[in-house]
């Protein structure tokens, strides 16, 4: 079939017919071999990035791990950003001349069409703010809109940052668990009510699509939450940094475009960092439309000391969001056949680990409860014997105990090498 070669440059097993995979992605057979066609990014090449000063590869030993180690853990991926991505990057390196920055109005208009375009959002250029990432954002908006002591919520299991980011500031963290039933995660609204009311809650962060259980919600879930919020003045923080990676059958809904209640007490959290691979360039895009929320805000940030945004984060983030549409919708098809992968690989290889089968997000949440064994023995199989570096799920919290969370967004050679090791090392 066309697209056979593209799947074997890694060596691959596992290839779908044109039909199956066509009705996978919600396209007609037609445009799937179109697609094949025109494909021009290889996913499958195996790039090294030892000694890049990456966290994922040059970290192992400061981190307790074997230096042989295969690691699958932080939230980054193993592709090469867009061309176009690098062509500005030189652009600005050749130029030679490295000063303080800011964005223009065209910028702007890059964004705006971007979210016009992705959700139908209709952005102002005064709601903007930067920052050098989402969780000095989420930070910089407790320090704000909360004293010490107060109370802030979050649904666990959740991206561990929002706990520590918490606490660290002198606030009193408050869970709202996240509910396993039939292999998704659902939420308790009455007991996301309860905790507002006896806690005294200020603030919500939320976490959309979820991260790690991998929930796109639906607009009437976001609208229960809201609505909860807005009827007890709690402000929300929403984290949509995963927005651009929702599975076929699923919808991304930005809260603050439901109602113009919930627009009024919501900082919208976005980033180019997940979607094109840039984390490292530091640079995020933040949505405040209530005025005296955004000076509240802005003066925390003003308390640190930053100012600008990196020159190389305003080039990389325009440069992906203008060029690197076709890049992405290439990546999100090969991530999907990733996913596929795996399902299959646990079904045919590893039964009594269950894959909680992601709506969005490359990040992937495996329960290991069925082996009978500790978070401790799982931890000790996983990094002494199979030689794999995942996130262990107690580190979201207790409600992750006996949970691993992997990150499927590398090359299909590695992933099947990692499911390999999971294999050999479990059945040992």
């Amino acid at each position: 079939m066309k697209g056979e070669r593209i799947r074997m440059k890694g060596k691959r097993k596992h290839i779908l017919s044109p039909i199956v995979f066509a009705s996978q992605m919600n396209m007609q057979v037609g445009s799937l071999e179109s697609w094949y066609q025109n494909m021009k990014y290889n996913f499958d090449e195996v790039i090294s990035r030892k000694n890049t000063y990456s966290l994922k590869y040059d970290c192992a030993k400061e981190y307790g791990m074997p230096e042989d180690v295969l690691p699958m853990w932080v939230a980054d991926m193993d592709f090469k950003a867009p061309p176009q991505v690098a062509e500005a990057l030189q652009r600005v390196a050749e130029h030679g001349i490295y000063g303080y920055s800011k964005v223009d109005e065209k910028f702007f208009g890059t964004l705006e069409k971007w979210y016009a375009n992705y959700f139908g959002r209709k952005v102002k250029r005064e709601w903007l703010i930067q920052t050098p990432g989402i969780v000095f954002a989420i930070a910089m908006a407790i320090r704000g809109l909360t004293k010490e002591g107060d109370s802030v919520l979050i649904q666990r299991p959740v991206y561990y940052p929002f706990s520590s980011i918490i606490t660290k500031n002198n606030r009193k963290l408050v869970n709202n668990p996240l509910v396993l039933e039939e292999h998704t995660y659902q939420i308790d609204f009455e007991d996301f009510e309860n905790k507002i009311i006896e806690n005294n809650v200020k603030l919500f962060i939320f976490c959309n699509p979820h991260n790690p259980v991998g929930r796109v919600w639906t607009k009437e879930e976001i609208v229960k939450l809201a609505d909860i919020c807005v009827k007890h003045d709690v402000k929300i923080v929403s984290d949509e940094i995963h927005s651009d990676f929702v599975y076929p059958g699923h919808k991304h809904i930005v809260l603050s475009d439901i109602a113009p209640e919930y627009e009024k007490i919501t900082i919208t959290c976005t980033a180019p960092t997940k979607t094109f691979n840039l984390a490292g360039l530091q640079i995020s895009n933040i949505w405040i439309s209530n005025e005296e929320i955004r000076k509240v805000v802005k003066r925390e940030i003003a308390k640190t000391g930053y100012d600008e945004p990196s020159i190389t984060g305003i080039a990389a983030c325009q440069a992906a969001y203008e060029s690197g549409e076709q890049w992405l919708s290439q990546l999100k098809i090969y991530l999907k056949d990733n996913l596929d992968f795996v399902k299959d690989y646990l079904k045919n290889h590893l039964p009594e680990i269950e894959l909680i089968e992601p709506e969005g997000t490359y990040l992937i949440w495996l329960d290991f409860r069925k082996l009978g064994l500790s978070d401790e023995e799982v931890d000790d199989i996983m990094i002494k014997q199979a030689k794999l570096w995942l996130d262990s799920g107690k580190i979201f919290g207790s409600e992750g105990n006996g949970f691993q969370r992997i990150n499927i967004a590398c090359p299909r050679i590695i992933l099947e090498e990692a499911l390999n090791r999971i294999k050999d090392a479990f059945k040992r």
